[in-house]
């Protein structure tokens, strides 16, 4: 019984960590909103949209916001709140990528 005891721990302590990393969203697809509507809430935003995709059952939105900066947003697909913002104030690329920084 006592060698069980050290594999129900580290058990218990996996569970606790998955579910403490768990930032997927679980929407049925019936319930999603359309494309479209993410993109208008990206205008409203003001955030150019790069990519839009669903990562882990959430949309994804890879641009950026109305000054210029880098940003990741997470949203939900049901209700389109938005779960996370990551900014990158500084990605190396000087602007390389950004349609307003384009090259003629």
């Amino acid at each position: 019984m006592r060698s069980g005891l050290p594999t129900m721990a580290m058990f218990a302590m996996a569970l606790a960590t998955s579910a403490w990393a768990d930032d997927d969203c679980n929407v049925p697809v019936a319930d999603w909103q359309p494309r479209s509507a993410v993109e208008a809430l990206a205008v409203t935003e003001g955030w150019t949209i790069r990519r839009l995709k669903v990562d882990d059952g959430c949309y994804e939105i890879k641009g950026w916001d109305r000054d210029g900066i880098k940003v990741e947003v997470t949203l939900d697909p049901a209700t389109l709140a938005v779960i996370e913002i990551e900014t990158d104030h500084d990605d190396g690329r000087n602007g390389r990528d950004r349609p307003d920084k384009q090259k003629e």
